[in-house]
């Protein structure tokens, strides 16, 4: 596989919601501001970290790198 695919992979890849709500609170951020960066409501990210819902298509790979810098900010 190429760098690019493999990447993509890795973008689709999310955390369990429970792991996710923790890497949001860790690094300090507020679903509101999450939300906003990703242009969905408040009420939308919340169902995502409580797994009523998953995000889906261009939609799920921006909120597997948002967590994904998230955790970074929090690993430092």
């Amino acid at each position: 596989m190429t760098g690019a695919v493999v990447a993509q992979l890795r973008a689709r890849k999310l955390p369990k919601p429970e792991v996710a709500k923790a890497i949001r609170l860790g690094a300090g951020a507020t679903q509101e501001a999450c939300a906003a960066e990703l242009g969905v409501t408040r009420v939308t990210y919340a169902r995502w970290e409580g797994g009523k819902r998953t995000p889906r298509g261009a939609l799920r790979e921006a909120y597997a790198k948002q967590l994904a810098e998230l955790a970074r900010e929090v690993a430092q």
